[in-house]
């Protein structure tokens, strides 16, 4: 059997945090308050990423060496040929 998006949708359950954003785009009136909004959003979680960055290296775990070797580091899945 598959599920329709109204199967999906009617047993969607959003926690706090998303139905609160639910309620602020419900006010988003036109693309330059979408806009703002994406650019508050990503404001805030850059925040917490420089938060956490910092708090390693206050901790010792990162440091100049370790922003070294991500220079050179590849991260990226290899793709099959």
């Amino acid at each position: 059997m598959q599920k329709t998006i109204d199967d999906i949708m009617s047993r969607t359950i959003f926690n706090e945090a998303q139905l609160e954003l639910l309620s602020v785009m419900a006010s988003v009136k036109d693309d330059a308050e979408l806009m703002a909004l994406k650019h508050a959003i990503s404001e805030f979680f850059a925040r917490r990423a420089d938060e956490e960055l910092e708090k390693l290296w206050q901790s010792g775990e990162w440091n100049e060496q370790t922003l070294q070797d991500l220079k050179t580091t590849h991260y990226r899945t290899p793709y099959q040929q």
